[in-house]
């Protein structure tokens, strides 16, 4: 009971740091839907960077990459390599524009109403086809959280799993009702910081526990060679191109762009770009290291885990035996930063896009009072039925992660990048490469076609909408010279 009690402190002083973040900004989401959803552009580039990656981080970072780099060595950097890659394609190609050809195009405060805006059209079809998208795949992304942050509530606390999964839920709620995106936004910053320094601290308490011959064989030439180019089936190049292809995946994640375009202004976005590279390499990194030095570790102990779920679970391992309790609660502290600002993130998203391209596109003479109080309607709603997606124990979390992050990947990246870099996109284009995304992804997933290929379906989705996108666009009639100016405006800028 006693070293219970540190860990119990800190995760409950963690809780509260994060409820005042929410109380102080509920009076600040009182002047409308911008300032609800996108925080009136306001936001500083330390804020910016920290929000955006640690609403990209979640679980996967602590458990899923030290777990495949403790399994298969040096191979899990495939999969860090394309994350630091997209990292940086993200913020050098995408943000700058993003940010400037919202603001041109009808100050558009979500993706959907951008892309509306962008072909100057009066139909709300590609609205309704991104709230749909972003509603399917993030009602997926959240379930996810739900299900992983209840079984980390459930082996610390010793709590059944329905009820650590309405805890878990009620907490990422409260805040997120609260304050909307500042609250949001600023919750992330704090969490990227713990989630930083915990990601990083146990890699060195790692090495320091293990002797040196044992380290230099995790850092040898034979041992680096045999796990970087080894391969878990017969398609080398299949699995080295699936874990590069995750970096894809970026470009089209709403609650990642959001905070590109909500940052204070476009000269902000270098400084933010340098902090989030720094952030990102140093995580992986540690996240990769923690695998690498805990096989070894481990082996010395005789203790070793078999399978993937198993070796989920070795940073909790280490936070909790190599580590005072009140540390300990620190470091699983991380985990639930990870989780939580990434669920928050994806809920405001969901949120966003219910409200202000399917409610307020229906209902254009609405106050934005009444806005505000349906689009927590909306959240609540989303979350009821993330619950109920996680509601069994053994859901995948992995499983829908992937799932979610592909269809992103393959429905929005091609037309975000596109949008933003080629004036002779046109508006069928735009739709008819959304929904094949969309579909060969739901397709590729349903029918297990990378069991069949060797390929995972996110570059090969990609690359269906991307061609489609193209095709359709060179065959359709060029856009109006409104279109073509506004575009040419937004460049400029």
């Amino acid at each position: 009971m006693e070293d219970k009690t540190g860990i119990y402190i800190s995760f409950f002083a963690y809780m509260l740091v994060l409820l005042a973040i929410g109380a102080y900004f509920y009076r600040k989401s009182k002047r409308g839907v911008s300032s609800y959803f996108l925080g009136e552009r306001q936001m500083g580039p330390w804020v910016t960077a920290l929000s955006a990656q640690a609403s990209d981080m979640s679980a996967w970072l602590f458990m899923s990459v030290p777990a495949m780099a403790y399994l298969f060595g040096y191979q899990a950097c495939w999969i860090a390599i394309g994350l630091i890659v997209g990292t940086y394609l993200n913020w050098k190609i995408v943000a700058r524009r993003i940010r400037n050809f919202t603001y041109c195009f009808g100050n558009a405060i979500t993706v959907p109403e951008y892309l509306h805006n962008r072909f100057h059209t009066g139909s709300p079809a590609i609205r309704f086809i991104c709230s749909a998208t972003v509603l399917f795949f993030f009602l997926l992304y959240v379930a996810s959280g739900f299900s992983a942050e209840s079984k980390l509530f459930q082996e610390l606390f010793g709590m059944d799993y329905h009820t650590a999964l309405f805890v878990s839920a009620l907490t990422i709620l409260v805040y997120t009702f609260m304050g909307g995106f500042m609250a949001v936004s600023w919750t992330d910053a704090f969490q990227s910081v713990l989630l930083f320094f915990t990601i990083i601290i146990v890699p060195f308490i790692l090495f320091a526990r293990i002797p040196e011959g044992s380290i230099m064989h995790v850092v040898s030439g034979d041992f680096v060679r045999e796990t970087f180019f080894s391969s878990q089936t017969d398609n080398f190049t299949g699995e080295i191109i699936s874990g590069l292809g995750w970096g894809l995946g970026y470009f089209g994640m709403p609650h990642i762009l959001v905070r590109f375009m909500a940052v204070r202004s476009a000269n902000d976005i270098r400084r933010s770009r340098i902090i989030a590279m720094l952030w990102v390499c140093l995580s992986l990194c540690a996240a990769v290291a923690i695998g690498l030095l805990g096989r070894v570790y481990l082996d010395g102990q005789g203790f070793t885990y078999a399978t993937q779920a198993e070796a989920e679970r070795i940073y909790l391992k280490f936070a909790s035996e190599l580590f005072f309790p009140w540390m300990g609660g620190i470091l699983m502290s991380g985990i639930l930063a990870a989780i939580m600002s990434t669920v928050s993130s994806q809920l405001l998203v969901v949120g966003s896009a219910m409200v202000n391209d399917v409610y307020m596109a229906v209902f254009r003479n609405t106050s934005e009072k009444k806005a505000v109080h349906f689009s927590r309607m909306s959240i609540f709603i989303v979350a009821a039925a993330g619950i109920a997606l996680a509601w069994f124990p053994d859901s995948s979390v992995m499983g829908f992660v992937s799932y979610a992050w592909a269809g992103f990947g393959a429905t929005f990246s091609p037309v975000i990048l596109l949008s933003l870099t080629w004036k002779r996109l046109t508006l069928n284009g735009a739709l008819g490469g959304m929904v094949l995304g969309g579909l060969s992804v739901i397709a590729w997933e349903s029918f297990d076609i990378h069991a069949v290929t060797g390929y995972t379906s996110i570059v090969p989705c990609f690359l269906f909408s991307a061609a489609a996108i193209i095709l359709i666009s060179l065959c359709d009639k060029k856009p109006s010279p409104d279109i073509v100016n506004s575009f040419d405006e937004a460049s400029k800028i």
